[in-house]
């Protein structure tokens, strides 16, 4: 039974089990495949790397405090993390991944590494 290649159409040679043509074929359709339908995923986890990057930036000895117009400025995004973290007595930590960032008083902010 001769099979085609779903991307190229083209003839496929070798194993019985091989489902494309060749390695280009192969990636060119499980890209399409899994390209997000919108670049609303894509755009999100972007946002959420670059907060990471600056808080990890901003935050090299795993606690240290910082102001908020120093987070704006180097670009970060206070409506995209990926956790919140409430402590017993009601204190709320914001986290992108392991990074963490309370807010204080007269716009300063807390910055916390989580340790795993």
């Amino acid at each position: 039974m001769q099979k085609d290649c779903p991307e190229c159409g083209e003839k496929i040679i070798g194993r019985a089990d091989k489902k494309f043509c060749s390695d280009y074929c192969r990636n060119s359709f499980n890209n399409k495949i899994n390209k997000d339908s919108k670049n609303l995923v894509r755009n999100i986890n972007n946002r959420l790397r670059k907060n990471y990057r600056i808080l990890e930036e901003l935050n090299p000895n795993e606690k240290t405090k910082t102001t908020k117009s120093k987070l704006i400025a180097k670009g970060f995004d206070f409506q995209h993390f990926t956790s919140i973290y409430t402590t017993k007595v009601g204190t709320v930590y914001y986290f992108v991944y392991d990074q963490g960032y309370l807010p204080l008083e007269n716009e300063y902010y807390a910055l916390v590494k989580r340790n795993s």
